[in-house]
């Protein structure tokens, strides 16, 4: 079987890729002309070239019987709400209408735990929706709407599964995410303060095996959380503490602060042309505690749930060479 793969140069991707050719799957991948291929390097891909809204997308599967659509621009900065939406909301509906008319078979849609949103006080499962304006900053938005081109390509007859991984780490993770990037920000001790939030941490390799497991198992228009373990900032601290014996910071930082370097810098000196360091989007995700429950994923398709301390380790053991680089 070919699997066409969009995002494949990116962290999910890059994972996903290796598992389905360990798995016997022939690849095909779309790439941006201007994306780097370092995570796709000695790989057996077949790479062709174009964007989420490039009209000949059809024409590029053609040869292809699934599709994972796994690409999505991510940012916070609210500078940014055009791309967010012309990639993640039109892109899909876009790849969407073409893997119909290329005749793929089944398609797996990877969203996000973002399209989903927080439940106050509790933990969200594939039941809950946030209303879509309590939904935080553009990213998140476009995440949800894109979600529902899926659920519109479903009825219209459409054979779509949708995932919605929370919060991914491992190796690869290039760019690197946001959480890759706290990662890296504690193994430099640049992390004197953190703030009192919280996370569902999940290995890459499981929120991979979930997509193939999604693609075999899942049921049309069902989605479902790949997930695992829910922290708070702080215990995921202590575990980066364990595993690299940096010291964790011990105190919290008040979210005023935080929130009124980021107004400044996106509203102010944005506007004067600097570049901004911390986005106001970002401050106010932290003052929820993204909290999720993957029973559905574990039940229905068997997801993995592998230890989340060798997970961070596998992480710290990636990034520190590439920070020597």
């Amino acid at each position: 079987m070919k699997a066409f793969v969009t995002g494949g140069t990116g962290f999910v991707g890059a994972n996903l890729i290796r598992l389905l050719l360990q798995q016997g799957y022939e690849v095909k991948a779309l790439v941006r002309s201007q994306s780097s291929l370092d995570n796709l390097q000695s790989l057996d891909v077949e790479i062709v070239t174009g964007n989420l809204n490039s009209s000949d997308l059809s024409s590029l599967m053609s040869g292809c019987q699934v599709l994972f659509h796994v690409a999505a621009q991510y940012s916070l900065w609210q500078g940014d709400r055009d791309l967010l939406y012309r990639s993640n909301v039109l892109g899909t509906r876009n790849i969407l209408q073409c893997a119909r008319q290329a005749g793929i078979e089944r398609t797996v849609y990877t969203s996000s735990v973002a399209a989903i949103g927080v439940k106050q006080d509790g933990v969200a499962d594939e039941t809950y929706q946030s209303p879509v304006d309590k939904l935080v900053g553009d990213y998140k938005k476009s995440k949800y709407y894109a979600e529902q081109e899926a659920v519109k390509a479903v009825q219209q007859g459409q054979d779509v599964v949708i995932v919605n991984p929370s919060t991914p780490i491992g190796a690869f993770d290039l760019k690197p995410t946001p959480t890759g990037e706290i990662i890296v920000r504690f193994l430099q001790r640049k992390m004197p303060f953190y703030l009192d939030t919280g996370l569902n941490l999940i290995d890459v390799q499981d929120v991979v095996q979930g997509h193939i497991l999604a693609l075999t198992k899942g049921k049309t228009g069902d989605r479902y959380i790949l997930g695992n373990q829910n922290l708070t900032f702080k215990q995921l601290l202590g575990k980066l503490e364990q595993i690299t014996n940096i010291p964790a910071p011990k105190y919290t930082i008040p979210y005023g602060i935080p929130y009124g370097v980021a107004w400044l810098e996106e509203n102010i000196l944005a506007k004067l042309g600097k570049n901004p360091t911390v986005a106001l989007d970002g401050v106010r995700m932290a003052q929820q505690k993204m909290f999720y429950d993957a029973c559905k994923a574990v039940t229905e398709l068997g997801l993995p749930q592998s230890d989340i301390d060798l997970a961070l380790t596998k992480a710290v053991n990636w990034f520190v060479p590439q920070m020597t680089v």
